[in-house]
């Protein structure tokens, strides 16, 4: 335990990494038809995919770097809220049935983020100088 409460912001740093990059390849499906694209293509750029795919893109792109990161995070929170309910849960109640777990997971891990802002290695950090967390 005393080394992981020694190390927490490297696992912090991380977590931060691997949510960004996968938000970001989400929003290059939808946007650029990038990994199979949505049924073999790209969205319409002004469609709710679109809409969905510039906020994935854009949204896990700073937090990968770690810029504006509370705000990219409430925004790409209330996408994951708004694309559970408007997409799975009118499939089932449960969110394993229903294909909305990655919403939920991603919902659940921007909520962390946007607690615990970017953390120590980041452009927020650097840019706007934030306070060093214990």
């Amino acid at each position: 335990m005393k080394f992981l409460k020694k190390n927490h912001q490297y696992f912090y740093f991380v977590f931060r990494i691997i949510v960004g990059a996968m938000f970001m390849q989400h929003g290059a499906q939808k946007l650029l038809g990038s990994f199979g694209g949505i049924n073999g293509n790209s969205a319409q750029l002004f469609s709710m995919f679109g809409i969905a795919g510039i906020i994935e893109l854009f949204g896990g792109a700073f937090i990968l770097i770690g810029l504006f990161t509370r705000f990219t995070a409430l925004v790409s929170a209330i996408e994951m809220a708004s694309a559970y309910f408007i997409v799975h849960a009118s499939n089932g109640i449960f969110p394993i049935t229903n294909g909305g777990e990655l919403a939920i997971l991603y919902f659940a891990s921007f909520l962390i983020l946007l607690a615990y802002g970017a953390g120590k290695w980041s452009l927020d950090n650097i840019l706007f100088k934030t306070k060093k967390r214990k």
